[in-house]
């Protein structure tokens, strides 16, 4: 069986897909993603979507659920790389992505991250010590 896999860069997970996406791999990533989150205590997630050139409205709400499963563990997500043909898709399919934070790149991305783990860091030390 196909496997997608999940590289740790720093205190990010990087996920680079590189294959046609169906509907059990897709499921599969999401499984061994989730994991991995928990396991390497990711605090990002990247996923690089480059070479996907179609995406239906299973995979759609799938890549929306990775990112929102990786904010509820902690992890911030950031899709990158997404085709103009894959957005039009993605917007003509009526999915919404909620709270999902993209990148035009992997470069882009980990910067994104970096700053939201800043941003995040920042206002747990606000809560903590109060003005």
């Amino acid at each position: 069986m196909e496997q997608i896999p999940i590289l740790q860069v720093g205190e990010f997970l990087l996920v680079s897909i590189q294959v046609d996406l169906h509907d059990r791999l897709v499921l599969r990533l999401q499984d061994d993603l989730t994991a991995q989150v928990v396991k390497k205590q990711a605090k990002g997630v990247l996923i690089d979507l480059s070479t996907v050139e179609i995406v239906d409205s299973f995979i759609g709400r799938m890549l929306g659920n990775m990112a929102a499963l990786s904010q509820m563990l902690g992890a911030h997500a950031v899709v990158v790389g997404i085709r103009p043909a894959v957005a039009i898709t993605i917007v003509e399919l009526g999915l919404s992505l909620n709270n999902v934070h993209t990148a035009l790149n992997v470069d882009k991305g980990i910067a994104l991250l970096q700053t939201l783990v800043k941003q995040s860091s920042a206002e747990v030390r606000d809560e903590a010590y109060p003005l």
